[in-house]
């Protein structure tokens, strides 16, 4: 837009050029001519330097009338300049310096716009590349917001390492999984004090290393850490970008399946090994009625405990698939408790126990899939009864708090630890193993409690101390709890 001025700025400085040259050349060959001349004329050597004297006087007086003319023609280029350039341009920063700032400003000046219509158009084209200038930066601004918004609230961790190895970028997410210090700078810093077999340069370099995955532990924490090289633009290496994702759930959830199998294959290989065993002695003699009869009750019995251990393996893996459908009615709590008892009388019988009801008035109908509330108190009951000495005491309790429903069960048998008292919900956990065997347990039954519950909306909470006895706690939702949700919704 500054062409034309830039022009004439151009053909001025030129002018004055030749104008200078002309008169220096027309005066050294003045100058020269009157020297050839006068030596000719001059017969004295006095009188050749009287004449060189006055030569040159007069040769510093045109000299500075030169310099003179020369300033003068400046002046005039530079004040044309300044009027035609300079103090439109003087304006228009200005007026910039006012819309960087923030202002919303028009550039308008007249005079300018006046005598000079290039500087006007150059003001409107700054304008609209202002306003571009700050559009753009304002989506910038946005676009790393989001992308910091985003880093800060990862769960997985992310490092940038450029090409010599130092930290570009990292979000909250990595410096903790990797516990990482202020001073750990660098990439080897990071990785060698985990004992984390990668280098840099193999990871950027290697074509079969450009992505590269390793675990690691870190405390109680299991990580995976995902190392990948990355190119700029220019296609050419820029560095190494690492992904730290936390496992530990899923490491956690791998050991539970092995020891699940692990256990399973116990289970089951146990009660097959004694009906194997005794089938194989009645087949290899002849034995008496007396103990044909006892071996044929240790295989009843033995298959009746792997039957049932399939059977609570089924319920589970139904449970976890979601394949068991609730159907929740409304009933009577303390109706069902005394049926509960009813149904384990005979076993009741046979250690002696005094066993007794008593259910508190006026307790809500509940609801909930009776079959499953029903299968929670067989359950809990019968442990009490199996695991206190002959002729213990039971009481149970039926009542209402708030809105729940609660069956209370308190027994005085063995009791358990406190250390197992965290563990008794896992699959096949055992407090005494080979006592629970011989009671035909199968190590599954709270396990199947605790999903029961779970799916009807209910809770339980046992305490118990060694010597002492067990308290069981059940909760469940009520009538009056269900027509409270369905006036909300």
């Amino acid at each position: 837009m500054l062409k034309n001025s830039q022009i004439r700025i151009v053909l001025i400085f030129f002018i004055l050029e030749v104008i200078t040259i002309t008169l220096l050349y027309g005066f050294e060959v003045s100058y020269l001519r009157n020297i050839e001349a006068e030596a000719l004329a001059i017969e004295s050597a006095q009188q050749i330097v009287n004449s060189i004297d006055l030569k040159v006087i007069s040769l510093r007086k045109i000299f500075f009338s030169i310099i003179i003319g020369s300033a003068f023609f400046t002046s005039i280029a530079i004040a044309y300049i300044s009027k035609k350039v300079v103090v439109p341009i003087r304006l228009l920063i200005a007026d910039a310096g006012r819309i960087a700032a923030g202002e919303d400003v028009e550039i308008k000046n007249s005079n300018t716009i006046k005598k000079n219509n290039e500087v006007s158009n150059l003001s409107n084209a700054f304008n609209v590349m202002i306003t571009e200038l700050k559009s753009n930066l304002n989506e910038l601004s946005k676009q790393k917001k989001q992308m910091e918004t985003i880093l800060n609230h990862m769960t997985d961790g992310i490092i940038v390492f450029n090409t010599k190895g130092n930290i570009m970028l990292i979000n909250p997410a990595a410096t903790r999984l990797l516990r990482i210090l202020p001073e750990d700078e660098n990439f080897e810093m990071i990785f060698e004090k985990h004992n984390v077999d990668v280098n840099l340069e193999k990871v950027m370099y290697l074509e079969k290393l450009m992505m590269y995955e390793k675990r690691v532990r870190i405390g109680d924490t299991h990580v995976n850490i995902l190392f990948e090289s990355f190119k700029d633009e220019n296609d050419k290496l820029a560095g190494v970008l690492v992904l730290i994702q936390d496992i530990t759930e899923h490491v956690k959830l791998d050991e539970m399946r092995k020891e699940f199998i692990a256990d399973v294959s116990h289970e089951l290989k146990t009660p097959i090994t004694s009906i194997m065993g005794y089938a194989d002695t009645l087949l290899e003699g002849e034995y008496d009625t007396e103990i044909k009869n006892k071996f044929l009750n240790v295989i009843a019995t033995e298959a009746r405990r792997m039957a049932k251990l399939v059977s609570d393996l089924l319920d589970l893996s139904r449970y976890d698939s979601g394949q068991v459908v609730v159907e929740k009615t409304e009933f009577d709590l303390g109706q069902m408790v005394k049926k509960c008892q009813e149904k384990l009388q005979i076993e009741i019988d046979k250690k002696k126990h005094k066993v007794e009801c008593f259910v508190t008035a006026n307790v809500p109908l509940v609801y909930a899939d009776k079959t499953d509330i029903e299968r929670v108190v067989l359950n809990i009951l019968s442990n009490s009864i199996k695991y206190t000495n002959e002729g213990g005491t039971i009481n149970m309790y039926v009542g209402f708090v708030y809105n729940d429903a609660y069956i209370k069960i308190k027994d005085n048998g063995l009791g358990i630890s406190e250390s197992d008292l965290n563990k008794i919900f896992e699959r096949f956990y055992r407090v005494d193993k080979a006592r629970t065997r011989a009671m035909g347990g199968t190590g599954l039954g709270l396990s199947i409690v605790k999903e029961i519950l779970d799916r009807n909306n209910g809770s339980i909470d046992i305490k118990s101390e060694v010597g002492i006895g067990t308290e069981v706690v059940i909760r469940i939702p009520t009538k009056a709890e269900k027509n409270l949700k369905n006036s909300q919704e």
